[in-house]
């Protein structure tokens, strides 16, 4: 795959590590030909505690995809000619055909888990991640179900490659892959507290529904000026805060529509609209079609037992 690879390692290994290479003619036969798996697939996945003399040196790179993420300890690594140290919290995504290395630091050496992996969804992916990390290296908080989900992969994996395993746990590595690109949503039911503002304001959004509010009202919610306070969530959200406050509201006005007799004007006013054809043009433009048309839709589903 590579016409240099350099490795340093003590030949007994790491005390406690584990790894996975998948056997070629399995990629091939399930993972490259099956849809559901052709995105993203591993290829290989491991965990190193305490690496000392871990160190890998790629001159033409590899045809995948490699992702190391560092808990404990230290380390570095060169994609090109950038260099990146890692700490605990770090992780990097080398890409494919990129010239690399890396090395645990000497003095504290990391413990890392690692995934090599392709697929034809795994640049713009990891475009995106380049993107909200501004480069390839990121940091995320320490969330033990993320770890947990790892193991989960990792020990289905020991079970065999029969297609019904890879499906899960390719299926489920992509979870694991976007828990470090969106890490502020990852695991969010079991967060016990919110400090993104932006995450507090779609909270105090979802509570008030039936409210009407200002960008101005908004941003006071969360100790923001307006216009910062805008900003960071077009940033983060891709909406205008009262577009986003908009679309919420439709998104409960489709669930009255479809699962209550409430008539179009009692869900507008329940949802602080008191113009039922302002709701109605809003819903139109939201939606594609109108609050009648949609609750007729739903009712059809309904009654040929398709919902």
């Amino acid at each position: 795959m590579d016409n240099k690879t350099t490795e340093i390692k003590k030949k007994e290994g790491f005390n406690g590590q584990k790894a996975i290479v998948l056997p070629r003619s399995i990629l091939i036969k399930t993972c490259i030909s099956n849809p559901l798996l052709s995105g993203i697939y591993l290829t290989d996945i491991g965990f190193y505690p305490k690496a000392k003399f871990h160190y890998r040196e790629r001159d033409q790179g590899l045809d995948q995809y490699i992702l190391i993420y560092c808990i404990d300890g230290k380390g570095e690594a060169k994609i090109g000619d950038t260099s990146y140290s890692l700490i605990a919290g770090n992780f990097i995504v080398i890409p494919a055909d990129q010239s690399h290395s890396y090395a645990s630091d000497k003095n504290n050496p990391w413990t890392i888990y690692w995934a090599h992996f392709k697929g034809h969804l795994v640049k713009p992916l990891i475009t995106l991640m380049a993107k909200r990390q501004k480069g390839y290296k990121g940091f995320v908080q320490f969330n033990e179900s993320r770890i947990k989900l790892f193991e989960d992969i990792y020990l289905n994996l020991e079970r065999g490659y029969s297609t019904d395993n890879l499906c899960y746990v390719n299926l489920s590595f992509s979870h694991f892959l976007s828990s470090f690109i969106f890490d502020e949503k990852f695991n969010y039911s079991s967060r016990k507290q919110m400090i993104n503002p932006i995450d507090v304001a779609i909270e105090f959004m979802q509570k008030n529904l039936h409210s009407t509010f200002t960008l101005e009202e908004v941003a006071k919610a969360v100790n923001l000026s307006p216009s910062h306070f805008s900003a960071l969530f077009k940033e983060q959200t891709g909406f205008a805060p009262i577009k986003y406050f908009n679309h919420i509201k439709i998104q409960k006005a489709c669930q009255y529509l479809q699962f209550t007799d409430l008539r179009i004007k009692e869900i507008a006013a329940t949802l602080g609209i008191d113009d039922q054809y302002y709701f109605s043009r809003m819903f139109s433009k939201i939606m594609g079609v109108s609050p009648q048309d949609y609750k007729s839709r739903r009712e059809t589903l309904r009654e040929t037992k398709f919902l």
